[in-house]
């Protein structure tokens, strides 16, 4: 642990007649490295969670704290905390990346937002001390940051950082007003539109019975979620680790957790007595999010999942209060339907010192290897599908 303290102003010492408070306030700031850190700051995290806009769900302590236990490396975590007066107002959650100082975020590919935690009364000032915080000394220590909003809170970190830095584009995440589905459907062409009416007509038709699983339900539900989206995705190639018993134990735990303080809604959907699709959603004061779902072939044979699942997920993030409807990442087909608002995520690296030629080096590389992602997704779906099938092979 390391820690760094900004004392007040000596009272023997004269004050200018004006001279901000923020001056006699004492900041201090510290580093922890021991596995059970996030367990150790836990509620005071969550309770700078909440005092913090733009914070994604991504950043609550059930998923961070779930997260690590089932990803983390033992050692490899990094947390840097700022206090004010004693009170949390930054914190950022790392990971060590290898053996030479190279930090990156929690989470991995099962994020689609990073951000770290700033207290909205004092951001800019809390944002200064965090980036002063950041364990980045030696030339060769480097901070990569994956999947960042632009309006993210760490956009603050970024611009106060005082050595080298970079900005790529990232992943493309979409967007859509959490508006009465009747206003949703103004956006798509007349007789697409149309078509989409007689679809709903044959949901609210069906007699589907959607019920919000409760924390107590979550741990059954959420194994239904990925029995069905294993079958779902059988013949057309399924996220390999999403047949993980750890990513399974994982999203059991966070979400329990998530539901339970009302950051996240799981729905069980059925028909006829019959569990047919999972759908989860996660809740943040930014946006709503549709992270996955789980729908039986059966189902889609009679009606539009595309159309109940958001159905679902609208009324459950307008219920809430929350200005958007978010898809994450991903340009599947049944998204591109509802055309949505896009807005590619960002890639931050930070380091100490000028750019050295070797961090050149590795910036045409991640600026290389993010293009190549790109054209796979969006040029080259049918290379990507078979990829996937080959590794699962």
């Amino acid at each position: 642990m390391r820690l760094r303290q900004r004392a007040a102003a000596d009272p023997r010492v004269p004050v200018q007649a004006g001279r901000a408070a923020a001056d006699r306030e004492r900041w201090t700031a510290e580093v922890l490295r021991t596995d059970d850190a996030l367990d150790l700051v836990a509620e005071e995290w969550d309770d700078l969670y909440r005092r913090c806009a733009t914070a994604t769900t991504f950043q609550a302590a059930p998923w961070l704290r779930s997260w690590w236990r089932g990803y983390g490396r033992p050692g490899a975590l990094v947390l840097v905390l700022v206090r004010r007066d004693g009170r949390l107002v930054a914190a950022a959650a790392l990971r060590r990346r290898g053996p030479f100082g190279a930090l990156t975020n929690l989470g991995a590919g099962l994020v689609d937002f990073t951000d770290v935690l700033l207290d909205d009364e004092c951001a800019d000032r809390a944002a200064a001390e965090l980036a002063a915080a950041l364990p980045l000394r030696l030339p060769w220590h480097s901070l990569e940051l994956r999947e960042v909003h632009p309006e993210a809170a760490v956009q603050r970190v970024f611009a106060h950082w005082r050595g080298r830095r970079h900005r790529f584009a990232d992943s493309l995440c979409q967007y859509l007003p959490a508006v009465p589905m009747d206003e949703l459907l103004k956006r798509l062409p007349g007789k697409t539109a149309q078509r989409s009416r007689v679809k709903l007509r044959r949901i609210a038709e069906a007699g589907i019975l959607v019920h919000s699983a409760t924390a107590d339900e979550v741990p059954d539900t959420v194994r239904e979620l990925l029995r069905l989206h294993r079958l779902q995705w059988q013949d057309r190639g399924v996220t390999p680790e999403h047949l993980t018993g750890r990513f399974e134990e994982h999203l059991v735990e966070s979400t329990t957790g998530l539901v339970a303080t009302r950051r996240a809604a799981i729905h069980r959907f059925e028909l006829d007595g019959e569990l047919l699709a999972v759908n989860l959603v996660l809740l943040c004061a930014p946006f709503g999010g549709l992270y996955m779902y789980g729908a039986h072939p059966r189902l889609r044979e009679r009606l539009d999942i595309a159309g109940l699942l958001f159905g679902a997920a609208l009324d459950e993030v307008r219920s809430a209060g929350i200005p958007q409807l978010s898809l994450l990442r991903g340009q599947e087909p049944y998204k591109q339907r509802w055309r949505p608002d896009r807005l590619a995520n960002q890639r931050l690296v930070l380091g100490p010192g000028r750019l050295a030629p070797w961090a050149a080096a590795r910036a045409l590389r991640v600026r290389a290897r993010g293009a190549a992602v790109h054209l796979l997704r969006t040029r080259l779906p049918g290379l990507k599908e078979a990829l996937v099938r080959r590794r699962l092979g």
